[in-house]
C-alpha cells in the first residue's frame, strides 16, 4: 500500500521546528506493530501514518494537545478510540468505531465534563494540519 500522508506529517518537522526529519522523529513499523499488539481494533491508515512519522517527535506530540502513544490507545464505552487530549484534560478527540477502516476518518470531540461526543466535521490529517497551525501560529504571536 502506498503512503498517503506519511510525507505531508514528515514536512511538519521542518514546518515547524526548522530542522529536517530525522527517522528518530518517527515510530519504526516494528515498534509501532508492538505497540499495537495488544489491542483488540486496527487503526487507520492515517493514525498509522502519523505515528511512522511523528511518534518519536515530542515537540509535536505534545504541543498544546497530547496524542497518546500507540500503547495508550484505547476504546471507550461508547464506541470511540480515543488518541488526543488537550493541556488541561478537558476535551479527548477520537474516531468512531465503525469508522477504523476508513482511511482518513472524520475526528469527534468529547466534552469530558459531560460526557458527550461531536463530530468535528473534518477528517484526521484537516484536523492535525489546522490544529498544528493553530498552536505554532499562536505561539509566535505570544
Amino acid at each position: 500500500m502506498t503512503d498517503m500522508f506519511l510525507e505531508k506529517f514528515r514536512a511538519l518537522v521542518p514546518k515547524y521546528l526548522e530542522d529536517e526529519w530525522q527517522e528518530a522523529d518517527g515510530l519504526t513499523t516494528e515498534e509501532l506493530d508492538k505497540a499495537l499488539a495488544e489491542h483488540q481494533f486496527e487503526i487507520p491508515l492515517v493514525l498509522r501514518e502519523f505515528y511512522l512519522a511523528l511518534g518519536g517527535c515530542e515537540d509535536l506530540m505534545e504541543a498544546y494537545h497530547y496524542f497518546w502513544d500507540p500503547e495508550e490507545l484505547e476504546v471507550d464505552d461508547e464506541g470511540f478510540l480515543m488518541f488526543l487530549e488537550d493541556e488541561e484534560e478537558q476535551f479527548t478527540w477520537g474516531f468512531r468505531v465503525g469508522d477504523l477502516s476508513v482511511p482518513d476518518p472524520i475526528v469527534y470531540r468529547r466534552n469530558n465534563a459531560r460526557g458527550q461526543w461531536k463530530s468535528e466535521e473534518g477528517t484526521f490529517s484537516e484536523f492535525v494540519f489546522d490544529m498544528f497551525e493553530w498552536a505554532f501560529e499562536e505561539e509566535e504571536e505570544e
